[in-house]
């Protein structure tokens, strides 16, 4: 069964841009490569027994564009910055 599961993540994680990939590279990180593909195998018969169970067609979640929270995030810094006392010169 886990090499099944493998197999799996492994085939997902090849896709170009999907939920699944990005999944996994978030994940690599954190746990490993081999945890990461059984992470991604579990989630892919996770959604499995949910399109079965309630009959529908597979959806895959939308990817959040990071660069608009990326850019959320470079502003709160550069104001802790400012209020530190830190001149901010344009580049």
């Amino acid at each position: 069964m886990k090499s099944l599961l493998v197999e799996c993540g492994w085939g997902a994680t090849r896709k170009k841009d999907g939920y699944l990939k990005r999944k996994y590279n978030s994940l690599i990180a954190r746990r490993g490569k081999k945890k990461a593909l059984v992470a991604v195998g579990h989630k892919i018969i996770i959604a499995t027994y949910h399109v079965l169970k309630n009959k529908e067609k597979y959806k895959e979640p939308q990817l959040h564009n990071s660069t608009e929270r990326n850019k959320k995030q470079i502003a709160k810094h550069l104001a802790k910055l400012k209020e530190l006392g830190y001149d901010l010169i344009p580049a």
